[in-house]
């Protein structure tokens, strides 16, 4: 099953399983929305689609450390962004725990391409994540990294007056639709895959988003977008920990490193 479609399933899954929640709970609120926020819900939903699809397709072109490295920098443009955009200042603190955290990001990202050998860090040339089609990947996860940026921002204002089930549900939704285009104008169908696949589908749906990346959503209305968006940085340490226990995959030192890289950045950005 070809990424783009696993997103596509992922978040169509999602959103059905909220439309049902706000046809029973969420209907006036969905009602009493202005058309700003349905707009500016849409664009966010937008936002969502284009982070998934460029950084999908990223890993096409270039290395998957490239491309870590690269979608990992949501965090910065969300802090040069927010005082312009949402007129949110980024205190100090959380641009010292962002640079923290964007350090042991590249690390992470790094760990899949360099080794520690003979007490020297030993990596491929730079030209090779530059060159070629690897250039045109890298672009690709920057884009991904500027929508993500966007989906967070736009997120931020709009969780101030919109509870979280509408909110992702339109999200969700809007973002869904435009995957499931990107999927079609790929090539790609939902149809004909194993049932096992569907069942991970669903799993993908209920934990990874509507549990983990809802929480996230939650968060916009009580944290800043800055925050918020380096803690989004936590989420390869928790890949690396479900990949020990379910695929026996043990964490580099490097990759070890650069985890408490950035726990210690979050740790430092929530700090008063």
């Amino acid at each position: 099953m070809a990424s783009i479609v696993i997103a596509a399933g992922r978040l169509s899954i999602a959103g059905a399983i909220l439309a049902v929640l706000v046809a029973w709970r969420h209907r006036a609120e969905i009602r009493a929305l202005t058309l700003r926020e349905l707009l500016l819900a849409l664009l966010s939903g937008f936002f969502l689609s284009l982070h998934f699809a460029t950084w999908i397709t990223s890993l096409e072109y270039t290395s998957v450390a490239s491309s870590v490295v690269l979608v990992s920098t949501a965090p910065l443009w969300v802090a040069l962004l927010a005082p312009l955009t949402i007129k949110e200042p980024v205190r100090r603190v959380v641009v010292l725990g962002m640079g923290l955290a964007l350090l042991g990001g590249t690390i992470v990202g790094l760990s899949d391409s360099c080794t520690l050998g003979g007490g020297s860090l030993q990596c491929p040339p730079f030209s090779d994540f530059v060159a070629g089609e690897a250039f045109t990947g890298d672009l690709l996860a920057l884009a991904g990294a500027l929508a993500g940026a966007g989906y967070l921002l736009i997120g931020r204002r709009l969780r101030e007056g919109i509870s979280l089930v509408p909110y992702i549900f339109l999200v969700y939704g809007v973002a869904a639709i435009f995957l499931l285009g990107y999927m079609l104008i790929a090539g790609e169908t939902l149809a004909g895959h194993p049932p096992r696949a569907y069942l991970w589908l669903l799993l993908l749906a209920l934990v990874p988003q509507l549990l983990g990346h809802s929480t996230f959503n939650w968060a916009l209305r009580y944290l800043s977008a800055a925050f918020v968006s380096i803690t989004l940085l936590g989420e390869p340490i928790g890949s690396a920990v479900l990949a020990y226990f379910l695929l026996g995959e043990t964490p580099s030192l490097m990759m070890g490193f650069g985890a408490i890289l950035i726990l210690a950045g979050i740790w430092v950005a929530g700090s008063r």
